[in-house]
């Protein structure tokens, strides 16, 4: 049984959202449709908005877009008749953007089928009383061990760094000091994204939610799934896991972006909300994240459970699913991260590699 609590912290040991970002959609299920809703993969056209509450796409301000935004068009995958449409998600979003998902809505009329994002699930097969006994041991694993301050495990220059950040985005909160310095700047970083008008949000859930509910269709797993079968040995292993290299490489990288590239995220946001593919495909790797992802993965308690390779494991399971589909299904629609689809080696070049016809937005 899975517990909200009991899964940030399994993320803690896994890098399940915080290091793979937000954009995971995990609904169990398979999906059915009644076969009229699939006879032709054609969809009608998309009409501009007319009603006095969707205002016109915007042009972009020199800090965050508001207002209606079109988002990027949706890829397609061909095997034959057979179609995938693939909607590039992105996180962290302008917070006052409302994106017009006319399109998507019109394909989810038609589909047959619909993938999850790829993605990590982290299950601990624990009932409630057990899981509330543990519930002690999870929050204390957030916390340094020994009762250590960031203080006394960061290098100096690195916590008077942190020091100034923290000060100017989270002000005087010394509770974040006893946390793990992953955690905590975690928690900087997001606070610095609401400060300068972003927020990590995922925009595609509740127009999915709706469609599905209407058609009475589930999602479809495509996430890889683990188990933790010993969570209280697990939690104790955390607890004693020193800070490493690489740790201190996601820390630094992490207040890189929040120091220096806000900006340039501010950018990308506002490149998916108006739909410039050209922008979003010219942005650099994620330095920062590929530090955290590292720095999660290589930790004895990773190791020992068998949460190593992920993100091939993660691509693979997903890349499985997408071939089920496009063998099976004539109209599939799925979500995966921008920057995963797009980046050399990504999900639309191993598509292609496979075979398919990938098609860009028109």
């Amino acid at each position: 049984m899975r517990r909200d609590w009991l899964g940030l912290l399994l993320v803690m040991l896994a890098a399940s959202t915080v290091a793979m970002r937000g954009d995971l959609l995990a609904r169990e299920g398979p999906v059915t449709a009644a076969p009229a809703a699939v006879a032709s993969p054609k969809l009608p056209p998309v009409t501009a908005p007319t009603s006095a509450t969707e205002a016109p796409v915007r042009e972009l301000e020199a800090i965050t877009v508001s207002g209606v935004q079109p988002g990027p068009g949706l890829w397609r995958v061909r095997n034959g008749d057979h179609l995938l449409y693939i909607l590039g998600t992105q996180s962290p979003l302008p917070k006052r953007m409302t994106w017009r998902s006319d399109e998507v809505e019109q394909v989810l009329q038609v589909v047959d089928r619909v993938l999850g994002s790829p993605g990590v699930q982290v299950d601990a097969d624990v009932g409630f009383f057990r899981g509330m006994l543990l519930l002690p041991s999870a929050m204390k694993a957030a916390k340094n061990p020994g009762d250590q301050r960031l203080q006394d495990v960061l290098p100096a220059d690195t916590y008077a760094r942190w020091a100034r950040l923290k000060q100017r985005y989270l002000g005087r909160d010394t509770g974040i000091e006893k946390k793990r310095p992953l955690i905590a700047v975690f928690q900087l970083y997001q606070e610095a994204l609401s400060r300068s008008g972003l927020k990590e949000r995922n925009v595609i859930e509740p127009v999915l939610e709706a469609a599905l509910k209407k058609r009475k269709l589930k999602i479809t797993p495509a996430t890889l799934k683990l188990m933790i079968e010993d969570p209280k040995q697990a939690i104790a292993d955390f607890r004693k896991e020193p800070l490493k290299p690489v740790d201190l490489e996601c820390f630094n990288r992490t207040l890189d972006r929040i120091e220096f590239e806000l900006p340039r995220m501010t950018a990308r946001a506002n490149a998916w909300a108006v739909g410039d593919v050209a922008a979003l495909r010219s942005q650099p790797t994620e330095a920062q994240q590929l530090a955290c992802l590292s720095a999660w993965f290589d930790t004895d308690v990773a190791r020992k459970r068998g949460l190593t390779d992920l993100d091939v494991r993660v691509r693979e399971t997903w890349l499985g699913q997408a071939d089920l589909a496009l063998r099976e299904s004539r109209i599939t629609f799925a979500t995966v991260g921008i920057g995963e689809l797009l980046k050399p080696g990504g999900y639309l070049a191993q598509l292609q590699a496979r075979g398919y016809t990938v098609e860009a937005p028109e």
